[in-house]
């Protein structure tokens, strides 16, 4: 039976809330756990999933530049550290852990003003303005990368590499194959822009079937209503909005991948030795924190990286053929990295507030 009780928050996408969910499948019966997030956010559908009791609060969102949403939502914030406090008193945990996006900074506050320990993880090389405001509140930070120990307190901080999901490393390459219905003559290449797509990747890849599925198998995770049913008989080509169950099959297939800079996802993709072509957010969509993380991994040859605003038909094929090229040389950097130990080291942590 549970004697102890944790409450994660994080939200507003996928990448915020899958580490989290990755926790809580390592965390034993000593645990009870909890979560709290937006009222209608991502990170409610994802919870929910997997039964874990949930609550929702406000959210407000935190913007870098002068807007008149800002006044409005400091009251969002402000009405969520409310509602975060009254839960939190109510299910009175021994630890909050918080993996960023806007709706972890009222949770954090309210636990601050509960005197309970706070663990956060930041997945980016620079922090998100919630890991800014939170870092200040937090007993322990964790981080995936090395470069953004210098973001935060010394004194507290830990480089521990990207919780990754232990699913994802039990894959059966010959189910993989079996379920998109693809032959062992040409490689497989998995195109993924993230738990809402990629406008822009999913048109050069259409753009380029023709000379793409000469060359390769294509699994094309589309997101959301983002399947064009005139490419649906394309030998060679299986599109799907999104993958669950799957995912750790299709991934145990996968020769190369296309994806977006997010932190998670590379890190997998470095676990599971996968070389990979990122296509990072450009600067107008972001603030720049898969730019890094692209550069990072490409100077680490992990990965080569193709910037949004030189993506074409074009530069995406010849961008892919030389990570083929040089996939030997990239795998060999992959597996020489450090893999698979933040998961095991975050858990570890965590319980050793059961002992205090």
């Amino acid at each position: 039976m549970a004697n102890k009780t944790i409450v994660f928050t994080g939200g507003g996408s996928a990448g915020h809330v899958t580490p989290n969910i990755a926790i809580i499948n390592e965390l034993g019966t000593d645990w009870a756990i909890q979560y709290i997030g937006s009222k209608k956010g991502i990170e409610k559908e994802l919870i929910r999933k997997i039964n874990i009791p949930y609550y929702g609060i406000s959210s407000g969102k935190l913007r870098r530049y002068i807007d008149f949403e800002n006044f409005v939502d400091l009251f969002r914030v402000m009405k969520g550290c409310m509602e975060a406090r009254k839960i939190l008193k109510k299910l009175k945990p021994d630890l909050v852990f918080s993996k960023g996006g806007f709706v972890s900074v009222p949770v954090i506050i309210a636990a601050k003003s509960l005197r309970i320990p706070i663990f956060i993880h930041e997945s980016d090389m620079t922090p998100g303005l919630a890991n800014k405001i939170s870092q200040r509140f937090a007993t322990k930070i964790f981080t995936s990368f090395e470069e953004t120990k210098k973001f935060f307190p010394k004194n507290k901080t830990m480089v521990i590499g990207s919780p990754i999901r232990r699913e994802v490393f039990n894959g059966s390459r010959e189910k993989g194959r079996k379920f998109l219905g693809f032959h062992l003559n040409l490689p497989i290449l998995t195109i993924m822009g993230g738990s809402l797509g990629a406008k822009k990747i999913n048109e050069a890849v259409r753009e380029s079937l023709n000379q793409l599925t000469e060359r390769y198998q294509i699994v094309h995770l589309c997101g959301k209503g983002n399947i064009d049913t005139n490419f649906s008989n394309v030998p060679g080509y299986r599109q799907f909005e999104y993958v669950h169950e799957e995912l750790p099959d299709i991934l145990a297939a996968t020769d190369f991948v296309i994806t977006r800079g997010g932190s998670n996802a590379i890190f997998e993709f470095l676990a599971l030795n996968i070389p990979m072509l990122i296509i990072p957010l450009s600067l107008q969509q972001s603030r720049g924190d898969q730019i890094l993380n692209a550069k990072a991994f490409e100077e680490k040859g992990y990965s080569l990286t193709l910037e949004e605003e030189n993506l074409t038909s074009e530069s995406l094929v010849n961008y892919i053929e030389t990570v083929k090229k040089r996939s030997n040389e990239i795998r060999r950097n992959m597996k020489r990295s450090r893999k698979g130990e933040a998961l095991q080291t975050l858990v570890n942590e965590i319980n050793k507030t059961s002992l205090t």
